[in-house]
């Protein structure tokens, strides 16, 4: 998949298709419930509301402004006005991944944060990857929590709620997706023995420093 610069509009829509499908069949989400953003120049494309990703077409990804006005003959996400926050407050984000995967669902409904329990806690940008309070889904406080909870990462969890992703392009926020949903369930298999040690602060930043220099397990 090729960065979204690159990307026509109708490339991206049918690689946010791709993307909905994969997540299914992957095992990091299930149904409809998640959903999918890319940049479109000064837009985004977003999955509809409520449609099955297996009926889905590019003329049904929706098109919606940064002033929340969509385009489409179909309704965005429900969550779209995080997608749009994200991509407003966030000007280096360039897609957003929205799921309900098993494990990391399981860590946000026990409103936990992922500590550096593993050095891939990194992938997210620092030494946590954080859990937001809940709120509803598809609300204005829903979003500025997941903005809170995104300061300086790239992935947080949403309490009782999933999980986003948010990255440069499509392909990396899906790697990392995954990865964050590998973490969690590496870090529920530790809690069953006991409550981990942690890598200090200075082991995670030696990761970072590793991951700025180039890192071939970041695809």
């Amino acid at each position: 998949m090729m960065s979204n610069k690159k990307m026509t509009e109708e490339e991206k829509r049918e690689a946010l298709i791709a993307a909905c499908r994969k997540m299914n069949a992957i095992g990091i989400n299930n149904g409809s419930l998640g959903n999918i953003s890319i940049r479109h120049e000064d837009a985004l494309l977003i999955s509809p509301t409520s449609l099955p990703y297996e009926e889905m077409m590019p003329e049904d990804v929706v098109m919606l402004g940064m002033n929340g006005q969509a385009e489409g003959r179909h309704a965005p996400s429900s969550e779209w006005r995080f997608h749009r926050d994200i991509m407003v407050a966030r000007p280096e984000i360039g897609a957003v991944v929205h799921c309900h995967p098993p494990y990391a669902t399981a860590l946000a409904i026990l409103e936990r944060d992922i500590p550096a329990v593993h050095y891939m806690v990194a992938v997210a940008g620092g030494e946590n990857i954080r859990c937001a309070p809940y709120a509803t889904y598809g609300t204005e406080e829903l979003s500025a929590y997941a903005l809170e909870a995104l300061k300086g990462r790239t992935a947080c969890l949403l309490a009782h709620h999933g999980m986003i992703a948010a990255e440069a392009d499509l392909k990396t926020a899906m790697w990392l997706a995954e990865e964050v949903e590998a973490l969690s369930r590496q870090y529920l298999l530790a809690l069953q023995v006991t409550e981990p040690p942690c890598l200090t602060k200075n082991q995670i930043q030696d990761t970072l420093d590793k991951f700025a220099e180039g890192y071939g397990e970041l695809g």
